[in-house]
């Protein structure tokens, strides 16, 4: 073995370490869907209180009950106690490791003699993960009050007003959280109760710490016992302009993508049919199905680009490189975090591709169906087609993936900024990363390049699964590995039957594009 395949077999050694670690440690963090699940439901509720100008418009009632629900505040409530006891078991778990961390000698070296290549725990690392795991403590800790305030309104609406005080009483009780949500919880105890207790700054507490549905009914029920009818007045008509705001919004993020899961579904049932009666050769998917590349490289080239170019330059000396940069972290602007990951991800995605470039440099020229890419042809439909397909299959999957998971397993924290981020500056700098750069770059590097490569060893239905599954773990986070493996096999069929990388490349696109406008729409409509 040379020095050259042992260093690779090495990188290789490591950078399978560093994923199967990435992804163990997402097993004990929460999905980011768990979160946006309650980001929606804050959008129904705003929604249900839409009323028609007529009062009496059945048709209106009954796109209404289609779009919101018959039953929006059991329905919520439903959402929000399954939130808080996915959160309290993430709250137990992150005790538990807290507890076992501290109960751990610390070892430590007592005499200068050489260390083994991995050392044991010392002070400093243990402090650095004691703070990580007391941050996770503090966050849980904070989310459980605020789901306890929005779940005791939810509580006292429906009449359940004993149980809703309970729910607030129990909150002002936990001394780790903030001052100003035990505060909060006062106030709402105190307005509900009989009889009802005004508690001074009441009417800010509520502002500056409820959103949505839930400040506006707050807010109704402090005016009612302070008895400001035109405060009442002025906040319900404002109450209906975001109402019909909100449902205009909710309809958007359901029914484009129904309409596209329709077609999907209706383009699956065709492709099956014509697969049954046209048999294998005929069929639409047929074409190109059994048609590999001719790869005129081995599979140490293959682990040399993604050794080297995908893991060390992207886990390594990227970002390296980029903590030497003079920029004060943590980073509080969102405009700087999103270029910043926009900056972080162009350079991984170039020094992956140059790596690339001077591995297979050597080869050149390429025969014709290697990276390639025309205008012509059908290239735009098996793109937009293969988009509609997905969203059925990946909207299963994802489904199957939930049950399988319970709201843990990780999340690309992109998502979070992207939802939480109302700056047009900022959510375009997103977009640029998400729709355009990471469909360029990674479409290139896992369907151009690693499912063709694959074929010299397996058909090309293995490579389509093959570079799927591996597409899938590059993400790092457990709850994401089956929906992007679904995504992926259907990416793969694409390009393999287009033979065009703008296919895929626009299927990509697509649907990071849907779930950033999905993402910006709910964030805009929580505010």
């Amino acid at each position: 073995m040379t020095l050259k395949r042992l260093g690779l077999f090495l990188l290789t050694l490591v950078a399978i370490f560093f994923a199967g670690s990435s992804l163990l440690s997402s097993w004990q963090e929460p999905q980011f869907q768990s979160r946006l699940e309650l980001y929606q439901t804050n959008i129904v509720l705003q929604a249900s209180q839409w009323q028609s100008p007529d009062g009496q418009d059945e048709n209106f009632q009954a796109l209404k009950e289609a779009i919101v629900g018959d039953k929006p505040l059991e329905t919520a409530t439903k959402q929000y106690q399954q939130a808080r006891k996915s959160a309290e078991i993430n709250l137990e778990k992150a005790k538990n490791q807290l507890e076992k961390l501290n109960s751990k000698p610390v070892t430590a070296p007592i005499t200068p003699t050489p260390q083994p290549e991995v050392p044991p725990a010392t002070n400093a690392s243990r402090s650095i993960e004691q703070k990580q795991l007391q941050q996770t403590i503090n966050q849980l800790q904070k989310s459980i009050a605020e789901i306890d305030l929005h779940l005791g309104i939810l509580q006292a609406q429906q009449g359940k007003t004993d149980t809703a005080l309970k729910t607030w009483n129990q909150l002002q009780q936990r001394s780790q959280i903030k001052p100003e949500l035990r505060e909060t919880a006062a106030v709402l105890s105190g307005m509900w109760s009989s009889p009802p207790r005004l508690l001074p700054n009441a009417q800010q507490l509520i502002q500056d710490n409820l959103e949505g549905w839930f400040r506006s009914t707050a807010l109704v029920q402090l005016y009612k016992l302070q008895q400001r009818q035109e405060a009442i007045a002025n906040l319900k008509a404002a109450e209906q302009q975001a109402a019909e705001q909100a449902f205009m919004k909710l309809a958007i993020i359901g029914t484009i993508p129904a309409l596209g899961a329709f077609v999907g579904v209706g383009l699956l049932i065709f492709l099956i049919t014509q697969r049954i009666f046209k048999g294998k050769q005929e069929a639409l998917l047929a074409q190109n199905a059994n048609v590999g590349w001719s790869v005129p490289w081995d599979g140490e080239t293959v682990l040399q680009v993604f050794v080297l170019g995908f893991f060390f330059m992207g886990q390594v000396l990227i970002p390296v490189l980029v903590a030497l940069l003079p920029i004060p972290r943590p980073v509080a602007d969102l405009r700087i975090q999103a270029f910043y990951v926009f900056f972080t991800y162009i350079l991984v995605a170039l020094g992956a591709l140059l790596v690339l470039y001077f591995s297979i440099k050597r080869f050149f020229p390429l025969s014709p169906d290697w990276f390639r890419f025309r205008l012509q042809g059908k290239w735009f439909l098996w793109g937009f087609g293969g988009y509609c397909a997905a969203l059925p299959i990946v909207v299963v999957v994802s489904l199957i993936n939930q049950e399988l998971w319970q709201g843990q397993g990780g999340s690309n924290p992109l998502l979070q900024l992207a939802l939480e981020s109302q700056d047009s500056i900022a959510l375009s700098i997103f977009f640029l990363t998400a729709a355009i750069a990471a469909p360029l770059f990674e479409e290139f590097l896992f369907r151009g390049f690693l499912l063709p490569s694959l074929t010299r060893y397996m058909s090309v239905w293995w490579a389509i699964i093959a570079s799927s599954l591996l597409f899938a773990i590059a993400h790092l986070s457990l709850s994401e590995v089956l929906p992007l493996f679904a995504l992926g096999v259907v990416l793969g069929v694409v390009y393999t039957r287009s033979r065009n990388l703008l296919a895929p490349m626009l299927l990509h696109s697509l649907w990071n594009s849907g779930t950033l406008l999905s993402l910006f729409i709910i964030g805009s409509s929580t505010r």
